[in-house]
């Protein structure tokens, strides 16, 4: 049996907690309260320990959101980024 939660190692050096999906899907009631009281980490989940998804507050993803797709930037999500797209901004 996997375990619920594997550690990743992203290509920038970074390392990341990701969650099993199912586990993750259990775990949205308890993010929302986290939420609500102010918390902000993530909950980042995908499967074979590999991040394929991220839940974060609302408010943060409109930051998000508002700073990816401005007039002079338009980022199109629906094709797959390379790392340097993001970097550039």
């Amino acid at each position: 049996m996997a375990p619920e939660e594997a550690s990743n190692l992203l290509p920038d050096g970074e390392r990341v907690w990701v969650i099993k999906t199912s586990t993750a899907a259990d775990l949205l009631p308890q993010m929302l309260e986290r939420f609500r009281f102010g918390h902000t980490d993530p909950l980042i989940f995908g499967d074979s320990a590999r991040p394929e998804g991220v839940v974060v507050p609302f408010e943060l993803w409109r930051t998000l959101d508002t700073r990816t797709f401005d007039e002079d930037s338009f980022l199109d999500l629906s094709e797959p980024a390379n790392e340097s797209e993001f970097k550039s901004r």
